[in-house]
């Protein structure tokens, strides 16, 4: 690596930093890119030069989070532990970060709705759980237990889903209950169409 790709690299972790510092103390809607420039000693154009907006800092966390949960299901999956209790690893983790991270998770998912194609998209791509669930589901259908009818990226992509729309259901309208039963729940519908019978 360069001296100037370390330093931009330096750059983007300060920012990142202190962006999380500030949505963390003063909220995420009430931090602007101007408080975080500030915050990291940079101008409000470098912000943006390394994040276009200021979700982009919020898919960064998300995707962090997801590497990390990742490395465990794949050393869950070399031991050779139960698939199905995999995935209900993988479910408790999201409610629990959910659950400790409110209100920075929730405005991450609202960014996977955002009505522009090419943010939505960039928040796709940061957060691949449906990727990550499918290579579950891939072991389960080494073993015969899945439907063949469907793609393990379409099951993967829809038990994601059910966790993005339960989160924020719970959120908007039962925050009073708790997640992990809630996503439970959700998954355990969830599988009855999707295990073989």
């Amino acid at each position: 690596m360069s001296v100037r790709e370390y330093q931009k690299k330096r750059r983007r972790e300060r920012i990142f930093r202190a962006a999380m510092a500030l949505f963390r103390q003063r909220g995420f809607q009430e931090t602007t890119a101007s408080d975080i420039a500030k915050a990291a000693h940079v101008s409000r154009g470098t912000f943006f030069n390394y994040f276009p907006y200021k979700e982009a800092v919020l898919l960064e966390y998300g995707a962090l989070l997801l590497a990390g949960l990742r490395e465990e299901v794949k050393r869950r999956l070399a031991r050779g532990e139960d698939p199905l209790a995999i995935l209900r690893f993988i479910f408790q983790e999201v409610a629990r970060y959910t659950e400790a991270e409110k209100d920075l998770v929730l405005p991450l998912l609202y960014e996977l709705l955002n009505p522009d194609p090419i943010r939505a998209k960039a928040a796709f791509e940061a957060l691949p759980l449906g990727d990550l669930i499918a290579q579950v589901l891939r072991s389960l259908k080494e073993k015969d237990l899945v439907r063949k009818d469907l793609s393990l990226e379409r099951m993967g992509r829809t038990l994601a889903d059910l966790y993005f729309l339960t989160a924020l259901r719970w959120a908007a309208y039962t925050p009073e209950r708790d997640l992990k039963e809630e996503l439970q729940k959700t998954l355990d519908l969830a599988l009855l169409g999707i295990l073989s019978r």
